[in-house]
């Protein structure tokens, strides 16, 4: 079968099983199979061999049954940068570039900057801080012990220096020392726990534990709030990714807390998406 052919077969089937977007999760699936570009597969018109064919339709029908493409073909780019995905880790999503694209702009102007990334996932944001501020040191904790797989996976394909650490936030902030962060980032789980399961099919296959933030949505941000704010240096920050409608609540708990400057910012549709403030 020639690629063309290939492809015509794969977006049939992705279109027959109603898959949004047929013709890019079947370039997905074809370059995820040929071990090729998007570009290169446009002028690819010779044969596929047979184990390349059995792949790449083996995928597709992953996705025709509901997986997520991310799954489906096992790695995700964040900006710029791929990461291995899989069962058991957040897939990567265009919305944590806002908070992370806000952490940067505060943390350049500082020195070798101390920076510690909690609920880490797959290591996106962690991986990210670190390749991209000079002499930063950053620590990623994670609790499950699939996404610390990813997590340790990730760091070393991208030549990380991050240094992960497999813990629940909510119980191991002794061990870290008071006063050393310059910065607290986290994407934590911020969805209702009644709200998990009305979720899209798709984001069913994703981890509970990375979704559910408990009865109102913000445990996480308690627990952190209130618990690792004293392992931040003097003037220090905070930086959460959060739901459309959670800023005023989080605001209010990092007032309480002895925050200041605390900010807003919305991603590309005009929601709420995260939330900075400095630790007096």
């Amino acid at each position: 079968m020639t690629v063309p052919a290939l492809s015509s077969r794969i977006k049939s089937l992705l279109t027959r099983a109603g898959i949004d977007n047929p013709e890019g999760d079947a370039r997905e699936i074809l370059c995820a199979a040929l071990g090729c570009s998007p570009a290169s597969l446009m002028l690819q018109e010779e044969e596929v061999s047979e184990e390349a064919c059995d792949k790449a339709i083996k995928a597709a029908r992953r996705r025709a049954a509901g997986e997520p493409i991310q799954y489906v073909i096992g790695s995700w780019s964040f900006m710029g940068r791929e990461y291995h995905v899989g069962k058991g880790v957040l897939i990567p999503r265009d919305d944590t570039e806002v908070v992370v694209n806000e952490a940067l702009k505060l943390l350049r102007p500082l020195p070798r900057p101390q920076i510690i990334d909690l609920c880490a996932g797959s290591g996106i944001i962690a991986v990210t801080l670190e390749q991209e501020l000079k002499g930063a040191g950053v620590y990623a904790i994670e609790k499950s012990e699939e996404a610390y797989r990813y997590l340790t996976e990730n760091i070393k394909l991208n030549h990380s220096s991050v240094k992960p650490v497999l813990a629940d936030v909510c119980e191991c902030f002794d061990n870290f020392s008071d006063g050393s962060f310059d910065m607290i980032i986290s994407n934590p789980p911020y969805i209702r726990s009644e709200e998990v399961s009305a979720l899209q099919s798709e984001v069913q296959y994703e981890p509970r534990l990375a979704l559910d933030g408990g009865k109102d949505g913000y445990d996480y941000y308690e627990v952190i709030i209130e618990r690792w704010s004293q392992k931040l240096k003097k003037g220090g920050m905070i930086a959460f990714e959060i739901g459309e409608e959670q800023f005023d609540h989080i605001a209010d708990l990092l007032r309480d807390n002895g925050y200041t400057e605390i900010k807003c910012y919305l991603d590309i549709q005009g929601l709420t998406r995260a939330i900075t403030a400095r630790f007096a």
